[in-house]
């Protein structure tokens, strides 16, 4: 692979300025923030004076402890438009979440924000090794999703060629990065993998285009997954992070030199981790869930919105600002089976160890009786598709998840082709408990 890094005269100089500098503009924008949300979101002057504080009371940036939480639930329940903190006639661009599990949660951007949001995702492309005058395959969703948009504006900023290709027709994908040679593509990392499953079905080898490197988000991934991507491609496999309630992707992006941590691009976000039960601040170092509130939003200002994301902060390296540890799990993905707390990435870590297996699978929650029962569904590699080699495939994952994870799940492998593959966030979990 490719030398990607950044010439450090490229980058923000906030990126590299001193701790003192960051904190300093953090805190001047975090009362700005706090006081533009009391006076213009109903919501928020509620929940501040049901909690007995005021924007007065920030007298120093850990005092935005004392500010209530905002959740997921706030939002639903300010559905369509009640958190916009400027008239509709200011608000640019409207998003919103897919609604899958309740009403969606919707946001808004005055033009402001959306030049903000443009300027951090191309920061990210910078930091993934993204240059001007590169050409980028964007396969997110466009519509109401933020990532197939909030990619599109920002490598437009960056200065690079935009392919907005957007997500599925698989076999179009593998045509145009061929045709068209996109240095960089951006897209969930599940669905790269069925992008390379294409290729190769073609005959033709990922490793002999153009990219140079892959930019995912929107779902979980770990670093056994980067390993696949980087080994069937030749290209860096870079995280980026974000959330439609914050902004979209381009909160935080990993370094292409170091591959090891997130940087949050803290002059326009305060982050913090919280223990997820107690709702108490945790020190740097600490893993718990993410908690974010943003610095610079006009249309919608978000104070100490809980992500339910679990990761862990840092100080940084190859930039001033703090790093995020790759997204370990989400709270709300927690499967607890007969006692034990599990998550999809330590069942995927044990996927990606064992030659003959697919990075494509699902987990199967249902009822035995009284107990929860699990059944992780997983493909067989090409070649390994005989029902002798497929047992015993099953019968090694079982094993390892056995000894590893502490728990005994059902193993099916199957024939390649019977897990359903997605265009955008990867389904993983199927819960059958309350069918």
């Amino acid at each position: 692979m490719r030398d990607l890094t950044p010439d450090r005269h490229s980058l923000d100089p906030i990126e590299i300025a001193s701790r003192d500098e960051i904190v300093a503009l953090q805190f001047k924008r975090l009362q700005w923030t706090v006081a533009h949300a009391y006076e213009n979101v109903a919501l928020y002057k509620r929940k501040f004076d049901a909690a007995g504080v005021h924007p007065d009371d920030l007298k120093a940036p850990e005092d935005i402890a004392k500010f209530p939480f905002t959740t997921k639930e706030d939002l639903r329940q300010s559905y369509p438009f009640d958190m916009m903190a400027v008239p509709m006639d200011k608000v640019a661009r409207i998003h919103a979440s897919s609604g899958t599990t309740g009403k969606p949660t919707v946001v808004g951007y005055t033009r402001a924000d959306v030049d903000n949001w443009a300027h951090l995702v191309a920061r990210s492309i910078r930091a993934s090794g993204g240059r001007p005058g590169d050409r980028i395959h964007v396969a997110y969703g466009y519509g109401l999703f933020t990532g197939g948009l909030g990619a599109h504006y920002g490598a437009e900023a960056l200065g690079c060629t935009v392919i907005p290709v957007g997500g599925g027709m698989t076999q179009r994908q593998v045509q145009l990065i061929v045709d068209f040679e996109p240095d960089i593509i951006m897209v969930t990392p599940s669905y790269l993998l069925a992008i390379a499953d294409e290729f190769e079905r073609q005959g033709i080898d990922p490793r002999s285009t153009s990219l140079k490197s892959g930019i995912f988000g929107a779902e979980p991934w770990t670093n056994a997954m980067r390993a696949e991507i980087e080994t069937r491609f030749d290209m860096h496999g870079v995280d980026i992070y974000g959330l439609s309630e914050v902004m979209g992707p381009g909160v935080a992006n990993e370094a292409v030199e170091e591959k090891d941590g997130l940087y949050i691009w803290e002059d326009h976000f305060l982050p913090e981790i919280i223990d997820p039960e107690s709702g108490a601040v945790q020190a740097d170092g600490s893993e718990g869930e993410l908690v974010f509130t943003s610095l610079t939003k006009e249309a919608l200002p978000i104070i100490r919105y809980r992500t339910r994301d679990l990761t862990t902060l840092r100080a940084g390296a190859a930039r001033s600002m703090r790093r995020m540890d790759k997204i370990t799990g989400r709270s709300d993905d927690l499967i607890i089976l007969r006692g034990v707390n599990v998550f999809p990435s330590q069942i995927e870590e044990h996927i990606l160890k064992i030659d003959g297996i697919s990075p494509h699978y699902q987990i199967e929650l249902a009822k035995d009786g009284p107990l929860d029962s699990m059944t992780v569904r997983v493909e067989a590699a090409p070649g390994n598709e005989d029902d002798d080699r497929r047992a015993a495939l099953a019968a090694l994952l079982g094993e390892n998840i056995k000894q590893n994870v502490g728990i005994s799940a059902a193993i099916d492998v199957t024939p390649v082709g019977a897990v359903d593959r997605s265009a955008g966030k990867a389904v993983r979990i199927i819960d059958r408990r309350e069918d």
